[in-house]
């Protein structure tokens, strides 16, 4: 719904960058409940969250262009 993969929200939610549903247990898993209004909020919200990867390139190329100016 999202347009990204489960362990990558997963793994935003453990980080902190958006907020966690509740969540139940469920047969000795621990399962999400995402609402329609959480998923919209997400969905505004990742467009701010920073790509670890991009972000640690683009870094990479400012500080390459700084030492080479």
């Amino acid at each position: 719904m999202l347009g990204i993969n489960a362990s990558t929200l997963s793994r935003y939610v453990t980080a902190g960058k958006i907020p966690g549903p509740k969540s139940a247990q469920l047969g000795g898993m621990s399962m999400h409940l995402w609402t329609e209004r959480e998923i919209e909020r997400v969905r505004k919200l990742l467009p701010n969250i920073e790509d670890g990867r991009t972000t640690r390139h683009q870094k990479q190329a400012r500080k390459s262009t700084k030492s080479t100016s």
